[in-house]
């Protein structure tokens, strides 16, 4: 036990010279002769009866007496007494002069002067004084002989000169062994010196020290001590005065407290460690590191492997035989024996007759209180127990990591060395501490098994393969959000429109889990089946946005999603874009020197899907060849604590970083790492369907879709404008075979022809302006035939007798597909033909 410091008081300011005992006592002086007459009386005297000496001398002492004591004359009395016994002692009542009784206790002895004369001296005290100091001194002895704290009394010297009962039975010696000896010569020397020092301090600087906590001789327990100075009436030094009281009890009880303080505390803080996490490797390493070094030396968690992995757990509890991953370790130090000791990352197996294997069959806990039953544990020879041994690990508990009755694995926590080993009492805060993060450890298991089974259905809901339209490079990236939130419902598409044009789609359904993602599938679902009725991007938008009660779960849960939609036709190079309350798209152009810029588009932002009574707007863009169209979702820019504009602006600065020819696979990954600065870790390259990304810590999941955009090469487009005449059919078929032929395509010319033919002439017939035809060579034969006529055609079946109406008929029949479409005036017939080396490929 340490010795711990008292409390010095300050030395109070010294009070003015005291009187002496004698002072306090007033010790009158009376002489009298055998006849009883006065013949000294004392000053002390005069101030007990107020009578002067001169008004005494030579009368009779009795008439100085009260009335009540004068018959017989006290003083012949006293005499005669003093003749037989030479010493008297007695009581008498004084008459002081004002006419008040004083009383007074008195002694008298008979003397003799030089001529053999006797005389009386007599001393006399007042009784109420003598009284007072009569019972102060039997209240001090009294306490000194009754209390229960051991008093000793030391000169200025240090040496013992009075102790009590309790001192006697605290230092185990008879007193006799104790008093006219210094500290040094009773106590043991490890305590005596500095209680010697003590004592010198005290005795010279007059302060006293209080509550000065000290083992006791024997080791076994707690002194509390405290020294004081003593000093006479007239401030002289007489010596040092202790206390000294068993506080083994009271330390025990201090020491219970404070035990069972830090266990509370240690449990709170092990509650905070695990509280916010949901991974079960990273609960693993925060439980082993919250009890090292602060409750152990050492420690592991091992868990079954389905709960590491996210799986269902055994009903009936874990196979014998079967290993245990350590997936959690903590030790005060580091070297080969602590590594060959907790073999961080393996699988460790148990034999079943082991305690380690009870443990895990019966999920009762084990304290293993030696190192002989370490050596027992496993089989002889095991490296892990020998370097345990080597570490000088004596006490060891292994308890069971258990959620809803099933054992999850086992904690294992040991000391070494000088530590204390475990108690039951540790053991019980063990196991509390076990169940909590037993069920933290489920928690994740099941956490990690609802989110996987929610990327699955995200990722099966995205594109498994994205369309490479000709002008077009397509780069992707889906990041799910981190491990402390929930899937989302970000998704990007790109889809096929007909005459060689191309749709590129990013939404984020707002909220988190299998109902965002269900929701999710339903909208891009709705988005791609709008898509093929080649729409305009603002009446796509206000066609969901109408659907929008329909695909949401229910009227509880409204749909509430943002989305953005383009259009880009390769031939024109125009794009055409629109968004619902999603963020602005960045369109990245080619500079001169290799320098590229950025800029975040300004489109009407719209309301989100869902929200209502906001209408959608389109803008209308010429992009130059070559340019990116980059379209992501909010996780990409937001951070807690900063603007959105902020994260746009970054997002701006590092597309304008980029040198030389563009690389849409590293424009992607440089993007991605956005959502974490200064990570640095994970695979970026798409990591399976839907370029997935797997090892990310964005918090928010994140969809991202590059698109350079370029042109159809050179001579791949034709179109031509026909008034409405008669011989526009002719002229149309005669430009269509020309073209053809100059595209080496002669084995279309006549399918393409007849079509054509067909569909100018319904033009002529229910059209009255002017007929536009253009053809587009790309992975098919694009033919399209416009009329100012708003009203689409309809496939019907024509009747033998009927000598019309075959027209669209036969183009259904004859194409690959073929649709209409609405532009600004009018509509647009157009159809598809194979080509002739796809179509061998295709028959093949």
């Amino acid at each position: 036990m340490v010795t711990r410091a008292g409390t010095w008081a300050e030395v109070s300011e010294a009070p003015e010279a005291a009187d002496s005992l004698l002072d306090t006592l007033r010790i009158g002086v009376v002489i009298l002769d055998t006849g009883g007459r006065i013949l000294l009386w004392s000053p002390t005297t005069e101030e007990l009866l107020g009578w002067r000496s001169e008004e005494v001398a030579g009368r009779r002492f009795v008439e100085f007496l009260h009335p009540a004591q004068r018959d017989p004359d006290p003083a012949l009395r006293i005499y005669g007494e003093l003749r037989r016994g030479r010493l008297w002692r007695g009581g008498l009542c004084g008459l002081h002069r004002d006419g008040h009784g004083v009383e007074v206790d008195g002694q008298a002895s008979l003397l003799e002067d030089a001529d053999g004369e006797p005389f009386i001296l007599a001393n006399v005290v007042e009784v109420s004084r003598l009284k007072a100091i009569e019972h102060d001194l039997a209240a001090l002895d009294a306490l000194f002989d009754s209390s229960p704290l051991g008093i000793a009394i030391f000169d200025e010297k240090k040496r013992f000169v009075r102790v009590n009962k309790a001192l006697v039975e605290l230092h185990q010696k008879p007193g006799e062994q104790i008093l006219g000896r210094t500290v040094e010569e009773v106590l043991p020397a490890f305590m005596a010196q500095e209680i010697s020092e003590v004592q010198s301090v005290v005795l010279r600087t007059g302060r006293t020290l209080v509550d000065m906590v000290m083992p006791s001789p024997d080791g076994q327990g707690a002194r509390s001590v405290s020294y004081s100075r003593l000093t006479d009436r007239s401030g002289h030094v007489l010596g040092v005065s202790c206390t000294v009281m068993d506080v083994t009890e009271r330390r025990e009880a201090l020491e219970k407290i404070e035990r069972a303080r830090q266990r509370l505390s240690l449990l709170d803080d092990v509650g905070v460690a695990l509280g916010d996490l949901l991974d079960v490797r990273r609960i693993s390493r925060a439980l082993a590191r919250s009890l090292v070094p602060r409750f152990a030396d050492y420690a592991g968690v091992m868990l079954h492997g389905a709960v590491a992995h996210g799986d269902e757990l055994p009903r009936g509890g874990t196979a014998a035989g079967v290993p245990l991953l350590q997936l959690g370790v903590a030790a005060k130090s580091t070297g080969p024996e602590v590594e060959r000791m907790l073999r961080v990352g393996q699988d460790i197996a148990f034999a079943p007759d082991s305690f380690f294997g009870t443990v895990l069959a019966t999920g009762v806990p084990h304290l293993a209180a030696s190192q002989r039953e370490l050596l027992a544990a496993t089989y002889p020879g095991d490296p892990k127990v020998q370097a345990a041994l080597d570490l000088g690990i004596h006490s060891l508990m292994c308890v069971p990591l258990r959620a809803r009755g099933i054992v999850l694995g086992l904690l294992v926590i040991s000391r070494a060395e000088r530590r204390e080993p475990f108690d039951r009492d540790d053991l019980a805060l063990t196991m509390e501490l076990a169940g909590r993060a037993g069920v933290s450890l489920d928690n994740a298991r099941l956490y990690a098994r609802e989110r996987e089974g929610a990327l699955m259905l995200q990722r099966s809901l995205l594109p498994q393969r994205v369309p490479s339209p000709p002008g077009v490079r397509i780069g992707y990236r889906y990041v799910p959000g981190s491990s402390g939130t929930e899937v989302g419902g970000d998704w990007f598409d790109v889809i096929p429109l007909a005459g060689g044009r191309v749709a590129f789609v990013v939404g984020d359904v707002m909220g988190h889990g299998l109902r965002a993602a269900a929701t999710m599938g339903r909208l891009r679902t709705a988005v791609r089946t709008l898509a093929g009725l080649d729409l305009p991007p603002d009446e796509l938008l206000r066609r969901v946005n109408d659907i929008a009660d329909d695909l949401a779960h229910g009227p509880e849960e409204p749909l509430m999603a943002t989305c953005v939609y383009a259009v880009y036709d390769p031939s024109t190079r125009h794009c055409t874009l629109a968004k619902a309350g999603h963020v602005p798209p960045v369109l990245l152009t080619p500079g001169r020197d290799g320098r590229w810029s950025a800029r975040a588009l300004d489109l009407p932002s719209g309301a989100p899907l869902g929200v209502g009574g906001v209408a959608f707007a389109s803008v209308d863009l010429e992009v130059e060849e070559g340019a990116a169209l980059v379209l992501y979702t909010d996780g990409l820019i937001e951070s807690r604590g900063e603007d959105i504009t902020e994260g746009l602006d970054r997002l701006c600065r590092s597309l304008s970083a980029v040198r030389g020819t563009l690389d849409i696979e590293h424009v992607c990954d440089d993007v991605i790492a956005l959502a974490a600065p200064g990570d640095g870790g994970g695979d970026t390259r798409p990591g399976g369907p839907s370029g997935v990304v797997a090892a990310h810590t964005a918090v928010d999941d994140v969809a991202l879709l590059v698109a350079q955009l370029g042109g159809l090469p050179e001579d791949s487009a034709a179109c031509w404008t026909f008034p409405a005449e008669s011989r526009a059919v002719r002229r149309a078929r005669d430009e269509v075979r020309r073209t053809l032929h100059k595209w080496g395509l002669d084995a279309l010319t006549d399918e393409a022809v007849l079509l054509v033919s067909e569909l100018v002439t319904n033009s002529l017939r229910y059209a009255h302006g002017p007929i536009g035809v253009r053809m587009v060579r790309g992975s098919s034969l694009l033919v399209e035939v416009s009329d100012p006529l708003p009203d689409p055609p309809r496939e019907r079946v024509a009747d033998e007798h009927d000598e019309g109406g075959r027209g669209i008929q036969l183009v259904a029949q004859s194409s690959r597909r073929w649709g209409t479409r609405h532009g600004p005036i009018g509509k647009t017939v157009w159809f598809e033909l194979t080509l002739p080396g796809e179509r061998a490929l295709s028959q093949g």
